[in-house]
């Protein structure tokens, strides 16, 4: 997996792709930090049809199976709970949100706008579409700039805000070289424009030893060419040299095996981890700059007493996602000011208040914790 950043007030400047496979399926090494950051930070629409909630199922069944221990998981109840909305203290995950999938076009570029334009989805700040069986078609009939990576590109542009995931389509076996050329296509063009990307063939082609299957389906059988001989079924075979609960669990996978939704709900927290500041397992154990502390001031007094934009100035100790937001005396939020992952330092941001007077809360989250501070905008 390659690092990211996003440097700016909402626009994001990726360093490098951020690229989720199946080398990012070891669920024991993200760590509960981690895990509540992306809880505590990120807001996501999924859209998708049938093979898209192989990613959704999966996360629904790991919640049970990390409640019971499985893989020896360490971790508090539920902590990979999601749910549309976030109640409980769940990822705040809308499932279902576009109808559709993103083989539909531009029925897929159009529901992302709608979705996007209505106020009651104004903190959503992740979206992500899978595909069904379209992607081949795609590639073959030479629309997949014009019907997916061009729209993609400009809904990022659109909508600054917020990150957009690509994905791969799933594997086929009965369009291999097609699917193949497709999927490359789309894994090149994330590599070479630092974009965030789910593999979602990848995770159809490795088992969680790794072992690679050149020549597969999407219900993870294996052949030994394309239009060859079937030689069995990684997943399945993976499951009965393993126990149940513990090393994998039972669950949802439209058109493939349990096994298959396991790792793409590994992948996904993995993804949501990442996109909330986690550095990857390398980076767990690194030590801040202890005199680097989280803090919020404002930039120049007058600008409270007057109508003109209030410049606000922050530091943060480490790298990850950002939010300012500014809340009533009675703690309703007013308005949403910066969304951003953010590098380690000092940083600032504009709020134009609107002619929004009273007593103002400007608080900071962040995964090292919250700051905030209290303005008499008169």
């Amino acid at each position: 997996m390659k690092r990211f950043l996003l440097l700016f007030f909402g626009l994001p400047v990726f360093l490098c792709a951020l690229i989720i496979d199946h080398t990012c399926t070891d669920i024991t090494r993200i760590p509960e930090s981690a895990i509540l950051a992306a809880k505590d930070s990120l807001h996501i629409a999924y859209g998708h049809t049938s093979h898209g909630s192989q990613i959704t199922s999966g996360m629904r069944g790991l919640v049970a199976f990390a409640n019971g221990g499985g893989k020896g998981l360490p971790l508090p109840e539920n902590i990979f709970d999601w749910n549309n909305g976030g109640t409980g203290g769940a990822l705040d995950l809308h499932d279902y949100a576009m109808d559709g999938d993103v083989g539909y076009y531009p029925q897929w570029v159009n529901e992302t706008r709608t979705y996007l334009d209505d106020p009651a989805n104004s903190d959503v700040n992740v979206i992500m579409w899978s595909w069904c069986g379209q992607v081949r078609g795609k590639y073959a009939s030479g629309v997949l700039w014009d019907q997916y990576l061009g729209p993609m590109t400009e809904l990022e542009e659109d909508y600054s805000h917020v990150i957009f995931i690509y994905m791969t389509g799933h594997v086929d076996i009965y369009d291999d070289a097609n699917n193949k050329a497709a999927n490359d296509s789309i894994r090149a063009y994330c590599r070479n424009n630092d974009k965030v990307l789910f593999d979602f063939a990848d995770f159809d082609r490795h088992d969680p030893d790794g072992n690679h299957y050149e020549f597969c389906h999407d219900d993870c059988n294996y052949y030994d060419a394309a239009g060859g001989n079937p030689l069995g079924n990684w997943a399945t075979e993976w499951q009965d040299k393993h126990e149940e609960g513990v090393d994998w669990y039972a669950c949802g996978s439209a058109h493939s095996e349990p096994l298959n939704a396991n790792q793409k709900a590994y992948g996904a927290w993995w993804m949501w981890a990442s996109l909330a500041g986690w550095e990857g397992p390398a980076k767990t154990d690194e030590k801040t700059d202890s005199e680097n502390i989280l803090k919020l001031s404002v930039d120049n007094n007058i600008s409270v007493i007057s109508d003109n934009p209030i410049e606000l100035s922050f530091s943060i100790p480490e790298k990850g996602l950002v939010a300012v937001d500014a809340y009533n005396i009675d703690g309703a939020k007013i308005s949403s000011i910066f969304r951003g992952n953010l590098s380690a330092g000092q940083h600032s941001c504009s709020w134009d208040r609107k002619g929004k007077s009273g007593i103002i809360i400007i608080r900071l989250k962040h995964v090292s914790g919250t700051a905030s501070i209290k303005l008499n905008c008169i």
